[in-house]
């Protein structure tokens, strides 16, 4: 049992973690801040805090639990914000999407109390933000990512995994650099290509007749192109070099596909679809453990 959650980012996943936590029985109060006053109160209101901070230092003053649910490009400006206040043997947590960036910035911040620190990452989300949209379910049977630094305390790395399996998560462990490259190949890029999609349609001379033609394949394939732009804009940025690898990989196999389409092998262009196929048709969401992943780099 934790006496204080430190919430410092009242929006949808952040809020989502105090409901969880509060429905798990393992805090007894919520102290939230965000820069926007008007959202800590509604979050306030919607009974997702207890007290709201009036600012970030203060929102971590006295608790045993802090969880960072800012956007990545604000990591370290809020990491210089509370170090100081952040009380010894506290846990801290961040839910970014990035992870190497995020470890660069603890390291340039944080300092004596970095052993205190679990970079994690849930799998989960929706493309609604806002703490009216938080839900004390948002995390369960959904898989969180830790990535420890060398420093972190091993029981606070554990306290880290026995709170988000309370809450109903599958915790998993990998280094940073094997975090970002793979999540550039199964999240980021894809947020790419369907944000490039939807405009290419979109932005055709006929591509509102298209639009309203359009039926279940492309809203399935196209949903995260409404996902939050400022989020994806950070997201992409920090993770730049990552994903311009994976959109090269994808380049080669369009590419490929295009060739064969252009020589009009009917055979040679169903042998390459067939193996995306079957693969996609076996593949089932977690069965893959990021430790058979690519190496550090």
């Amino acid at each position: 049992m934790f006496q204080q959650l430190g919430l410092i980012g009242c929006g949808m996943m952040g809020g989502s973690f105090a409901l969880a936590l509060k429905q798990a029985g393992l805090v007894k109060r919520v102290l939230g801040y965000s820069k926007s006053p008007s959202t800590t109160e509604r979050a306030r209101k919607l009974g997702v805090i207890d007290t709201a901070a009036e600012s970030a230092l203060l929102a971590v003053a006295g608790s045993d639990i802090v969880l960072l649910a800012v956007p990545v490009s604000a990591t370290e400006t809020t990491l210089k914000a509370i170090r100081h206040g952040l009380e010894p043997g506290a846990l801290l947590m961040d839910v970014g999407s990035t992870k190497r960036d995020v470890v660069d910035a603890a390291r340039r911040t944080l300092r004596e109390r970095i052993p205190g620190f679990v970079p994690a990452h849930p799998i989960a989300g929706k493309e609604s933000a806002g703490i009216q949209n938080a839900d004390a379910d948002l995390y369960r049977g959904r898989q969180v990512i830790l990535t420890p630094l060398p420093q972190t305390d091993a029981e606070l790395v554990q306290k880290a995994t026995d709170v988000w399996s309370a809450m109903g998560a599958q915790v998993l462990k990998m280094t940073p650099e094997n975090h970002d490259a793979a999540f550039a190949a199964v999240s980021h890029l894809p947020h790419l290509l369907a944000f490039a999609y939807f405009s290419a349609v979109m932005n055709q001379p006929a591509g509102r007749d298209f639009l309203s033609l359009a039926g279940p394949g492309f809203r399935d394939f196209t949903r995260i192109a409404a996902s939050n732009p400022e989020v994806w804009r950070d997201i992409l940025v920090a993770n730049r070099e990552e994903v311009l690898k994976q959109s090269q990989l994808f380049r080669h196999a369009l590419d490929a596909l295009e060739l064969v389409m252009r020589s009009g092998n009917a055979e040679a262009l169903e042998d390459l679809i067939r193996g995306p196929s079957e693969g996609r048709a076996t593949w089932q969401m977690g069965s893959l453990r990021p430790g058979a992943g690519p190496s550090p780099r």
